[in-house]
């Protein structure tokens, strides 16, 4: 008989039997200071290459950011524009589609490189595009850059080593003393990863869905019998058409799986995505919004464009000894306060609920 003893009650003990979410600490990637040389190869440049080719959200977010940054041309002085109207990369760019390819290469690969080219005079006449995952940072231990190096797809003979000043360098996110850039696709992968696994699965239920799956009962042991049996339902599923066979032989039951509908998940991490990358979905996308939600997107890209092309302008400078300043594409700031200032219903709602004739006593 059972005992039901209230002084025996106990609790289970699940400390450290379930694991709490943490972050797993990093240390930056930093040079050595008992080394002469330090290297850094981008060893995931080819992942993230991969990742920016075939995630078609995460494509159109960098481009969309390189096109928001370059596409309204730029402006400089006469001798300079001459000077930049002949640089044409691999034979068919334009100083404006080098910058776009860079800062593509740099969001994505969270570095970008570009061998300026000069003539004899030492005045730049080129500036090509080169791909980050063949290129060697060294740095000295001092944490300056010491050299670069391009090397060999096949790994093979020597690599071309260059001079800081002989690469036209920029750098995504860099943080600390780190001897490299962030690509964007870091923060982000999880999302990529687990949205596109959604979207397979997903397909894979909504094609399977055309030959639901079935358990079929046949009288017979027969080989011969059971295979011609499940060449014609086979051919009758190919061809859309109804199976007839003789009463009694054969017993088909289907085995219905009730799966959730993904598409709030997958909708879910397609705005999360957009957040983490820091584009607006509104930029990157032609859904249909609200006006008044274009609007906001619109205004919280303004600081991300301005600081991209703020520090490609400084870059340039710096790097190159050329003074160019991006066009900016027009600013919705000063429309949204006229339209607030029109709107009545909308305006000054913290002034006006103040009420001064109200006499307050203790």
């Amino acid at each position: 008989m059972a005992e039901f003893d209230i002084s025996k009650t106990t609790t289970t003990d699940l400390t450290g039997k379930v694991s709490d979410f943490e972050v797993d600490a990093e240390s930056p990637d930093s040079p050595g200071e008992q080394q002469k040389e330090n290297y850094w190869d981008f060893p995931k440049a080819t992942e993230y290459l991969g990742y920016y080719k075939t995630i078609p959200e995460l494509k159109k977010a960098i481009d969309a950011l390189a096109i928001w940054t370059v596409g309204k041309g730029l402006e400089t002085d006469y001798r300079t524009q001459v000077l930049l109207e002949n640089i044409n990369g691999w034979g068919e760019d334009t100083f404006l589609s080098i910058l776009w390819n860079l800062l593509t290469q740099k969001k994505a690969l969270g570095d970008s490189f570009a061998e300026i080219i000069n003539n004899e005079k030492g005045d730049l006449i080129n500036l090509k595009p080169l791909f980050t995952g063949d290129m060697r940072v060294v740095v000295d231990s001092k944490g300056l850059i010491k050299r670069y190096e391009q090397r060999t797809r096949t790994g093979k003979g020597k690599p071309q080593k260059f001079n800081p000043y002989e690469i036209f360098h920029i750098s995504n996110d860099r943080v600390a003393n780190e001897m490299h850039g962030t690509s964007v696709i870091e923060a982000v992968k999880w999302v990529i990863e687990a949205r596109n696994e959604a979207m397979r699965d997903h397909r894979t239920v909504i094609h399977r869905n055309r030959v639901p799956v079935r358990i079929i009962e046949v009288d017979t042991d027969n080989t011969t019998k059971r295979n011609a049996l499940i060449a014609e339902y086979e051919e009758a599923i190919n061809k859309g058409e109804v199976l007839v066979i003789p009463k009694g032989t054969v017993e088909i039951k289907d085995t219905g799986i009730t799966i959730q509908d993904p598409i709030q998940w997958i909708q879910y991490l397609e705005n999360f995505f957009y957040q983490a990358v820091g584009i607006p979905r509104v930029i990157a996308t032609s859904q249909d919004f609200t006006e008044a939600g274009s609007k906001v997107g619109y205004l919280t890209f303004e600081p991300i464009y301005t600081w991209e092309q703020t520090q490609l302008e400084q870059d340039v400078w710096a790097q190159l000894g050329l003074r160019i300043k991006f066009k900016r594409p027009p600013s919705l700031g000063g429309i949204m306060k006229e339209e607030e200032q029109k709107n009545t219903g909308q305006t000054g709602f913290q002034p006006n609920e103040k009420r001064v004739d109200i006499t307050r006593t203790e």
